[in-house]
């Protein structure tokens, strides 16, 4: 079996752990090689789906990927508090992703108050609010 085969079948049987040790190896951020590049991300992936968050956060100081996967499952989770820190620390995706979060689930008010709150002059977190937002592939 190979060493795809073996993280497939362990992402079948819920064992994260060796999931995550056996893509891991094989996985670069940033690579010329697009497949270690992919494989970064199903790092990324598989430590979200693991519950691993304390892991994404050391890695997102450093990693984009790791941020924005990081949010995406804070999002996903509803953890709009932690998002909410994560935005007023400094991280734009998290703000983009909770004023989405809030405004996806009717709570516009309280979107346009954190935007205020966080980054009153965010050209794209306004965008959000008011519906034209520019498309960014996200």
């Amino acid at each position: 079996m190979t060493w795809f085969e073996q993280v497939r079948a362990a992402e079948e049987a819920g064992d994260w752990d060796a999931a995550i040790a056996l893509v891991s190896v094989h996985a670069e951020c940033y690579s010329v090689d697009h497949t270690a590049h992919d494989h970064h991300l199903w790092h990324m992936d598989l430590l979200a789906r693991a519950g691993r968050l304390a892991e994404l956060q050391d890695l997102a100081r450093v990693d984009v990927h790791a941020r924005r996967r990081l949010n995406r499952e804070l999002r996903d989770r509803g953890l709009e508090d932690k998002l909410h820190e994560r935005a007023a620390g400094g991280d734009r995706d998290a703000l983009y992703t909770l004023v989405r979060l809030l405004c996806g689930t009717g709570r516009t008010e309280r979107a346009r108050e954190a935007v205020t709150e966080i980054a009153p002059e965010d050209q794209h977190a306004q965008g959000i609010l008011t519906g034209s937002e520019p498309s960014s592939g996200r």
